[in-house]
């Protein structure tokens, strides 16, 4: 069964070790499904109320298995139906109540705007503009001026792509840091030259004729994408000095 926040212990509650597990911990196992997953996010959930560890006498956090549970039902809900937190909250207070809740997830296009689908899995990668604000939880005026700093870009017929979601995401994650979008230009241009590295790489094979050699493409620049940004992160926490768990 989920583990709640109303039936889990308060804050000043001391934990014993046993079963229990330390936010590091709970990182390295839920980073097997959800590589993107921070401390900083785990924080985060909890400061929202969507998960309530226990704390030892000293105020260490520590985790139960419910708890890890939660957490993975949590992202997995950011991850594959892009739901703002207070609807993902209310999904799980109704699964905890034995309720049979089905979840939208972002689906086909109709008009230029998303179709919600009830499904178990996620379906196609494209996010209407009001999805987009709901999931990132900003208004209409933050995302005009990420869009202005080319943060976010719309497609062509006005839609996202759902990775749309992830750079929202990141932009309000880092902005509780202070760093404001802004800042973030310099990291959007580094983006984008690594992106043309990448595709000028690739670019004779997606010409070519064969199918085989053009799939052959796509998967040549999934790995290549994938190289780039571990080569980006090391060369990140070497310029830093720290090493990321």
């Amino acid at each position: 069964m989920l583990h709640t926040p109303s039936g889990g212990a308060g804050h000043g509650t001391a934990a014993t070790d046993s079963g229990l597990m330390s936010i590091g911990t709970v990182l390295s196992v839920l980073r097997d499904e959800f590589p993107e997953v921070t401390i900083s996010k785990i924080r985060f959930l909890e400061s929202e109320g969507l998960v309530e560890p226990q704390r030892t006498p000293s105020g260490y956090r520590k985790f139960s298995a419910d708890d890890v549970e939660r957490l993975g039902h949590v992202l997995r809900m950011q991850r594959d139906h892009y739901l703002p937190l207070k609807v993902i909250r209310e999904h799980l207070d109704a699964m905890e109540r034995g309720e049979a809740v089905a979840l939208p997830t972002v689906g086909r296009q109709r008009d230029g705007e998303a179709v919600p689908e009830l499904s178990e899995a996620p379906t196609a990668a494209r996010i209407g503009r009001s999805e987009l604000l709901a999931a990132a939880e900003i208004g209409e005026q933050e995302l005009e001026e990420w869009e202005s700093y080319g943060l976010i870009a719309p497609l062509p017929d006005g839609a996202y792509d759902a990775e749309a979601v992830t750079v929202a995401s990141l932009v309000v994650e880092l902005g509780r840091f202070g760093i404001e979008p802004r800042h973030l230009r310099a990291m959007k241009a580094a983006a984008d030259r690594e992106a043309g590295l990448v595709d000028q790489v690739v670019a004779p094979l997606r010409r070519h004729r064969n199918p085989q050699t053009r799939a052959h493409a796509e998967a040549r620049t999934k790995e290549l994408a994938g190289l780039t940004v571990k080569l980006h992160a090391a060369l990140v926490q070497t310029a830093l000095g720290v090493r990321l768990p």
